[in-house]
């Protein structure tokens, strides 16, 4: 399996979970935008936005190649000059506070010196946790996992807990997934079982995901659980502006702004100290936005 064919993979990804997100909302349709990198590659950004459940939602495949950034080397401990980079990047945000904000990626990197590696994973950002909700997520992410490697969800399950970890909050983005990087042939397993598991993981998405949005968008909300989201979306900016590696390393490679930042919300508040009323809903969503959590049970 080389970068070119692993890319067309990606791309054919793409164009499932968009139609999957189109048919499940059944109102708002994508529009593509076709975008070249000025140091190499390029890719296609679309967007969806104003639909019966998804207020905004952005599905990103990228195939980018060139020089490698000092600054990138430095980080990473490299010593190539040249690198290859592609894979798909989503993140939905609904309408409704009672649907919660998604986000998932699959990625592959590789040297001129023939270094590789995968990347990836899912995670959920509900503005109110459900309990069962997240039990359900989780379930289906291991049984993934499971079929793979028996240690798999534990450790990718714990990675997202610390990835997704806002330390000046002192809280989780959401109840997590999984997340995991430098995936590559001296994990034990040949890159071809690799890119099997990882694409696992992108058609996982879609119905899971799905099956979510159809369970919640019907739901009555008011003005004040309105404002909640509003606010809460303020930790999702947090973070991806200030932590988030993958919006880093787009910056840094110079790649396409908008499609790098296409994962902000369409709406956001930072309130000043935010009121949050004893024994409320949103105090016991904040009470479970910590790591640890066996969501499973």
């Amino acid at each position: 399996m080389n970068k070119e064919q692993i890319a067309e993979r990606f791309k054919e990804l793409q164009d499932r979970i968009c139609k999957a997100l189109e048919k499940n909302d059944g109102k708002a349709l994508f529009q593509e935008d076709k975008w070249e990198r000025k140091g190499g590659g390029g890719g296609r950004s679309r967007i969806i936005k104003n639909g019966n459940i998804i207020e905004k939602g952005g599905v990103q495949f990228s195939a980018v190649h060139g020089k490698l950034p000092h600054k990138i080397k430095d980080k990473l401990k490299l010593n190539a000059d040249n690198f290859y980079a592609t894979g798909v990047s989503l993140i939905v945000h609904p309408e409704n506070p009672h649907v919660p904000i998604v986000h998932m990626n699959v990625r592959y990197f590789e040297l001129e010196d023939g270094t590789f590696w995968f990347g990836g994973g899912i995670d959920l950002t509900p503005i109110y946790i459900d309990k069962t909700e997240a039990r359900e997520f989780h379930v289906k992410l291991k049984e993934v996992c499971d079929r793979y490697h028996k240690n798999f969800y534990n450790k990718f399950k714990t990675w997202a807990d610390e990835y997704f970890y806002i330390p000046f909050r002192k809280e989780t983005r959401g109840i997590g997934g999984i997340f995991f990087d430098h995936l590559n042939d001296d994990k034990g397993m040949s890159k071809d079982e690799i890119f099997s598991f990882v694409m696992d993981i992108g058609n996982l998405f879609a119905p899971l995901y799905c099956r979510v949005m159809t369970k919640n968008t019907n739901k009555s909300y008011s003005a004040k659980e309105k404002e909640w989201q509003l606010h809460r979306r303020g930790r999702y900016v947090e973070f991806n502006l200030a932590l988030d590696k993958g919006t880093q390393f787009g910056l840094d490679t110079n790649g396409r702004t908008e499609s790098i930042l296409v994962s902000m919300p369409p709406e956001v508040k930072w309130t000043y100290q935010y009121e949050i009323l004893k024994g409320s809903r949103e105090e016991k969503t904040c009470q479970l936005l910590r790591k640890g959590i066996n969501w499973i049970g």
